[in-house]
């Protein structure tokens, strides 16, 4: 995908301000790249997509620190590298991030918004149809799905029943959201 400059420039700047979508905007834009980074490094499609969702939430969490003069992509890849050596480390690959008192301030900060254009098209499908398409989904994006808009449970209550940190939750919705918004786009 070719990303201009300037739009880049922009979306960043607007991240860094808590911009909603502009971190939708980046990570749909450099999702791939991390994943397939990642795909290779890993040779686990599961593992790949865990490392990824971590990557942008730790990205997105300390995106006020990204300098421009840097590229955004090689950012985000060096995140990624880190985030694997964590977690090879570990012995362990699971999600997991800072939960320190600052963390869970700022996280709590961002505000749930207005409905997106994929929220939208989700929400005028039939019920019936609507849940053969989010069974099509990887498990962990149906749970999220379904917490959100069948629980209609907040990233707050999500993230403490599926035990894992708000930004995850919010990286995982927005991936789960734009996976279903094409499956139904397709059928």
């Amino acid at each position: 995908m070719e990303i201009s400059e300037n739009k880049l420039s922009l979306n960043i700047t607007n991240a860094k301000q808590g911009d909603q979508a502009a971190f939708r905007y980046l990570l749909n834009s450099f999702w791939g790249a991390v994943y397939a980074y990642q795909l290779k490094r890993t040779q686990s499609e599961n593992d790949a997509e865990d490392i990824t969702i971590q990557t942008f939430s730790k990205a997105f969490d300390k995106i006020e620190t990204y300098d421009e003069k840097y590229v955004f992509k090689t950012w985000l890849i060096a995140i990624s590298k880190n985030v694997h050596i964590d977690l090879l480390r570990k012995k362990s690959i699971s999600i997991s991030a800072d939960n320190s008192k600052e963390h869970e301030k700022k996280v709590y900060l961002i505000v749930d918004e207005s409905p997106t254009p994929e929220d939208k098209i989700i929400t005028e499908q039939n019920l019936a149809k609507l849940l053969r398409d989010i069974k099509q989904l990887k498990p962990k994006y149906q749970e999220v799905i379904h917490l959100r808009y069948f629980q209609e449970l907040s990233y707050k209550e999500i993230s403490k029943q599926i035990d894992e940190p708000m930004n995850n939750v919010k990286i995982k919705l927005l991936r789960a959201k734009k996976l279903l918004a094409e499956i139904i786009k397709k059928s």
